[in-house]
């Protein structure tokens, strides 16, 4: 697949004479992924981070709008000492392919590759394989309890506005918010009228009542696989360090998600908790409320950000070895 032409501004904590990148493949066999892993210059073991992408078929460098997410953080913690590797998603890659999987969760849609990209840094010569780390961003962050137990040797994981209720219920929270802001487009109003039907038919697959075989392009098998899953209840019985992040002028994963995280895991000595009061679900800084089309004006993960992530991530001491 195509990286896509967005109108990508690279920004002013990337050093690009810092760093150096290099093509990898995650996996092998049918669903292998094409991946770039971005390393600091000079020798040393170096920390490494996989990022996991959000829902949708996204690209490796999660590329939504004019705004590049992944990119930004592999190119701004290369700048600073962690290495990162991104990845093409699996439903990007293999789209055709994967359209066709009727018992698709999201073990392969997104859990699995997790995984496999950890165990490469893991093996990588550069990267020390004590410090691995993993973030996820918006799903990606959901889904960090599968992964991490799947992963029992992460030195550590990072959620940047992962949500922690029900896909259903974010659909139809993001619906009202997009017909608020705009109540007279009737445009708008069908799309959030549509989107709240999505929503129940989703409910309705998950009660086992409806008979369809999948809605937004997510199979039955997809909806019922996270029936009652609560990451927040799931995290806290998972004794990894954790640094989860949230932008309060995100629509898509509210503060409400971010206080369920809070509330489970508040007070370990090893999970630092932050939100940012300028940035969206994107962490780019705006003011007011955010809305789609912020999106598709340039911006760039805020600096604040790298620099939080980079600091944390230094400061984890190194996982002890598994025997």
């Amino acid at each position: 697949p195509q990286q896509s032409t967005a109108q990508w501004q690279r920004p002013a904590y990337s050093k690009p004479d810092a760093f150096v990148e290099r093509e990898v493949t995650i996996g092998e066999g049918e669903w292998k992924l094409p991946g770039t892993l971005t390393l600091p210059k000079g020798a040393g073991r170096w920390p490494g981070l996989v990022l996991v992408h959000g829902s949708g078929p996204n690209d490796r460098d999660e590329t939504v709008g004019n705004h590049k997410v992944f990119k930004d953080l592999a190119e701004g913690l290369a700048s600073r000492g962690v290495a990162v590797l991104r990845y093409e998603k699996r439903t990007r890659q293999y789209a055709a392919q994967m359209a066709t999987q009727t018992e698709l969760t999201v073990q392969q849609e997104t859990v699995e590759d997790a995984v496999k990209a950890a165990a490469l840094l893991r093996s990588t010569a550069e990267i020390d394989p004590g410090r691995v780390f993993v973030l996820g961003h918006s799903l990606g962050g959901y889904l960090m309890p599968r992964i991490a137990r799947q992963a029992p040797w992460l030195a550590g994981v990072i959620v940047m506005a992962g949500n922690t209720r029900p896909l259903a219920t974010l659909i139809v929270e993001q619906a009202e918010y997009l017909a608020a802001l705009d109540p007279a487009n009737t445009l708008v109003k069908q799309q959030a009228e549509r989107l709240k039907q999505m929503a129940a038919e989703m409910r309705a697959i998950e009660e086992g009542k409806a008979e369809q075989r999948g809605v937004m392009g997510m199979s039955a098998a997809y909806i019922r696989d996270l029936k009652g899953y609560d990451p927040a209840a799931e995290m806290r019985q998972l004794n990894v360090p954790g640094l989860y992040l949230q932008g309060e002028r995100d629509y898509q994963v509210r503060m409400a998600d971010f206080a369920r995280w809070k509330q489970a895991l508040e007070g370990r000595p090893n999970v630092t908790l932050k939100s940012y009061p300028r940035l969206n679900h994107l962490f780019a800084a705006g003011e007011g409320k955010s809305t789609p089309a912020e999106y598709q004006q340039r911006g760039n993960v805020d600096q604040e950000v790298i620099e939080d992530i980079a600091r944390w991530i230094q400061g984890v001491a190194a996982a002890r070895p598994k025997m």
